[in-house]
């Protein structure tokens, strides 16, 4: 588990795109921390969520799967090594990025969104296991969040991205709500990890 985990860790951070990501969310979430402490736990969230998503999906995007999962056979471990990644990053995105709401003395909204983190990182790279499309996740879930959680449920249903906006305020009901999602999309995902890659 270490050597696939150090080698997740190396494809993230050699990898273009990746280091895109992470630097673009890392600034933001630096400008928004400083002006705007909601925006930071917003853009916090989400992109744990986004990083996870990009983390799993680029090996069907790169067509590397095939040779992981040949060189490790077993895909549930690749799987838990995968989101152990994407943990990894966004907490450390997270916490890189939330320094300025720490200077400007609010430590309780720091450690309240960091506690999220990790549970949007596990639902994320779950989702992205399951689609293996990291633009499908994106999409589908941008056209969730608007119709279903914002149209109809009026971010108050316990729906994923709803109970996410309200656990980063420290509402321990609702973070138990956003890890029952990820428990529930990881579970799926350990399902979906086996299907063929010939789709792909």
């Amino acid at each position: 588990m270490y050597a696939l985990l150090r080698s997740e860790l190396y494809r993230v951070a050699t990898i273009r795109s990746s280091q895109i990501s992470i630097v673009v969310f890392s600034a933001l979430g630096m400008l928004f921390g400083w002006f705007n402490v909601d925006a930071w736990g917003l853009l916090a969230g989400m992109g744990a969520f986004g990083l996870a998503v990009m983390i799993v999906a680029q090996h069907h995007q790169h067509r590397t799967a095939v040779l992981l999962y040949l060189a490790r056979p077993n895909r549930m471990t690749v799987l838990i090594g995968q989101v152990l990644t994407s943990v990894i990053v966004a907490v450390a995105v997270a916490a890189v990025s939330g320094v300025p709401v720490l200077v400007k003395g609010d430590p309780t909204h720091y450690t309240d969104t960091l506690a999220v983190v990790p549970v949007m990182a596990v639902f994320g790279a779950a989702n992205a296991a399951i689609v293996r499309r990291s633009t499908w996740v994106f999409l589908g879930y941008a056209g969730w969040f608007v119709f279903v959680e914002g149209l109809i449920g009026r971010l108050k249903a316990p729906l994923p991205f709803s109970a996410f906006l309200e656990a980063g305020t420290g509402d321990s009901r609702n973070l138990v709500i956003t890890a029952a999602w990820a428990l529930l999309a990881s579970g799926v995902a350990l399902v979906a990890v086996r299907r063929d890659l010939t789709g792909d």
